[in-house]
């Protein structure tokens, strides 16, 4: 008996069939400023009901690390931390090493959205990157600029980057009037504001001009893409006025208060200014992100006002294909792009 072979013998089962499970690969989403706000609620809703893995940038690793750790503790996910200052050219370049590498170690996987979500309006006295740029137009631009195109060759084949835009960028509606009417989107004279002597524009305009560049790179992507034969997504999204975020943290105390009173919510709703909330805006940005309804809207600016998200028009300026042009060819310049780091689908 115990020279047979053992699938003969009586005391042994056959050989049970060997059955193949397909490995579920969980999605993951970038997201800069990922922590607070607009962002953070964004997060969330991406970890509840779209069950991504998480990956959150920011300046701050201590709040950028609570905040990863209460996302999973509560949905129970994959969340990473990127310590990331959009604001500075080697933080950018830093961040997107460490990031490539989580993706080659297997740490994060299926990289399918990325959320150019930071940004900040600065007011105050005039001030400069490490790089020698106006703050707001290093922060707000270049930075985002600069990492998406050392990371958009890395995202799977229907990946999405959503650019967090808004309404000040267009000076023909009640947003575009209140904070400062957009300067030429120039950003040699942009990111070199106020040297040789010149009046710097406002803080208002540079914020209202970032955003109109945001939008102008957001569907200058659009078609670069598509030329590349790339079905990734480049969406621009306008999550409203939000004043309970950390977008006016630069200004004074009694400005912060006053716009945060129902009384001032009531007054802009009035003249027909943008309306948002950190809870809807921030559950709109993951919708346009994850959503599949939002899968084909590459190209396209959303809206999020008074509980609606809508598509909508930007500005007649945004669509202006030879600005946009200029724009992303002199951004490559600013942040000295080498061969080797520019994406192949973006050429």
């Amino acid at each position: 008996m115990l020279g047979l072979p053992i699938s003969q013998r009586p005391d042994c089962y056959p050989p049970k069939e060997v059955v193949h499970i397909k490995e579920v690969i969980v999605p993951t989403a970038l997201i800069t400023g990922g922590h607070a706000g607009i962002g953070f609620e964004c997060a969330k809703q991406l970890a509840s009901s779209s069950r991504y893995n998480l990956v959150l940038a920011g300046r701050s690793m201590e709040q950028i690390k609570a905040a990863a750790q209460q996302l999973r503790t509560a949905y129970d996910i994959r969340v990473s931390t990127l310590e990331l200052d959009t604001s500075s050219l080697s933080s950018v370049r830093d961040a997107a090493a460490k990031f490539r590498a989580m993706l080659d170690s297997g740490e994060v996987a299926s990289f399918e959205a990325l959320l150019c979500n930071a940004g900040g309006y600065f007011g105050g006295p005039l001030s400069y990157s490490k790089d020698g740029y106006e703050t707001t137009f290093a922060t707000n631009c270049l930075g985002h600029f600069l990492l998406i195109e050392l990371l958009t060759e890395r995202m799977g084949d229907n990946g999405r980057i959503v650019f967090t835009a808004s309404g000040t960028h267009d000076p023909d509606t009640a947003d575009g009037k209140m904070v400062g009417i957009v300067a030429e989107p120039d950003a040699i004279a942009l990111a070199n504001d106020g040297r040789d002597g010149k009046k710097p524009l406002s803080a208002g305009k540079r914020y209202s001009t970032s955003k109109l560049c945001t939008i102008l790179y957001a569907y200058e992507l659009h078609r670069r893409l598509r030329r590349a034969g790339s079905s990734i997504a480049s969406i621009a999204f306008d999550p409203g006025a939000v004043p309970q975020t950390g977008l006016l943290r630069t200004m004074p105390k009694p400005v912060q208060w006053l716009a945060k009173t129902r009384f001032m919510k009531w007054i802009t709703k009035r003249v027909g200014v943008t309306q948002g909330s950190i809870s809807f805006s921030g559950a709109s940005l993951a919708k346009v992100a994850a959503d599949p309804a939002y899968r084909n809207a590459s190209g396209r600016y959303f809206q999020s006002n008074n509980g609606a998200l809508s598509d909508t028009r930007s500005s007649k300026l945004s669509y202006d294909e030879q600005r946009a042009l200029k724009l992303w060819n002199d951004s490559k310049t600013l942040v000295r792009l080498q061969p080797n780091e520019e994406s192949v689908q973006l050429r």
